[in-house]
């Protein structure tokens, strides 16, 4: 079926699991084993946590103090750096393979490298293997902004399916009201929410998601033990190798705010549910907030989504 066909009803899986933190290959193995499994439940649109490859440095600092860094802390941001993929790149094409193999949507948290900077980034693959496009954390947090570089409007990302516009925002990314709205004008109807953030608050939070923007939230989280990380870097978090340093959480919301599934402490999962389309239209009969709901004549928002950057040659 073509993009710009209209289906009424989709099968979505969020994956909760845990990255194999600053192994790149071994994190894309178990990516495209996962993108199967939630294939095997029918999904047609599967959802990754945030950095899921190479991982989310939960618990550590590089050595990091206001006017200091120390050679260890160096050393494991040379590590860091070098396990970030470059996008395209073998492992896109490797994620591709899959979700072409599984006719299914893939939408997935990776740690990109450009350069000598590292970004958070969510790539989109559709069920044909094309790389659709890619969303750059545009505001990374706290100590984030220490090994991530910023993101920029050219990746305000939404592409088209089926089921309706796919877009993604990032973990704290949607504490930002303003990207909130430009990606509600975008008329995302699977809005995308790979976190790091396993907290209790997060649940309400993509509650009133789904209820500002009149569409479904897809949440995944990873769930994340010490002992996962390599010996090689200092984990500051943690009285042992067992303890868990990310707890999930990860869940799936309607446009009215009805939690379909989760969210999930229990350790590695895959939840699904099957989406009624037609709720994000009956949702939006009350409240279309880039719509109806709007007052353009007070309230304006303008978005550059140029891309930036540092050197531009001219011919």
């Amino acid at each position: 079926m073509g993009a710009n066909a209209r289906e009424t009803r989709v099968k979505v899986a969020v994956v909760q699991a845990g990255a194999v933190p600053f192994d790149t290959e071994a994190g894309v193995g178990k990516a495209v084993r996962l993108i199967g499994e939630a294939a095997a439940t029918g999904a047609q649109v599967i959802v990754f946590p945030e950095a899921f490859i190479p991982g989310y440095p939960k618990g550590l600092n590089f050595g990091l103090v206001v006017g200091a860094r120390d050679p260890a802390g160096r050393e494991e941001f040379r590590l860091y750096l070098e396990a970030a993929i470059d996008v395209p790149g073998p492992q896109t094409a490797r994620l591709a393979e899959a979700a072409a193999a599984h006719g299914s949507y893939v939408v997935i948290g990776v740690i990109e490298r450009e350069l000598g900077t590292c970004y958070c980034t969510v790539l989109f693959f559709a069920p044909d293997g094309r790389l659709l496009g890619k969303h750059r954390k545009l505001m990374p947090t706290a100590m984030e902004r220490m090994i991530w570089g910023f993101g920029d409007g050219s990746t305000l990302t939404a592409v088209e399916s089926p089921y309706g516009r796919i877009g993604a925002v990032i973990c704290w990314e949607n504490y930002m009201p303003m990207l909130r709205m430009a990606m509600y004008a975008k008329n995302v109807a699977l809005y995308c929410a790979p976190t790091a953030d396993d907290r209790d608050t997060w649940l309400p939070t993509m509650q009133h998601v789904a209820l500002e923007g009149r569409c479904f939230v897809l949440s995944a989280c990873q769930y994340l033990r010490k002992k996962d990380f390599p010996a090689t870097v200092r984990v500051t978090l943690g009285d042992s190798p067992d303890a868990v340093l990310m707890r999930g959480g990860s869940l799936i919301v309607s446009p009215l705010g009805k939690v379909l599934a989760g969210p999930d402490f229990g350790g590695e999962t895959i939840l699904t549910a099957t989406l009624d389309l037609n709720d994000i239209g009956r949702g939006k009969f009350d409240f279309d907030v880039a719509g109806h709901y709007s007052r353009p004549d007070v309230f304006q928002l303008i978005v550059n989504e140029a891309p930036m950057s540092a050197v531009k040659a001219k011919s």
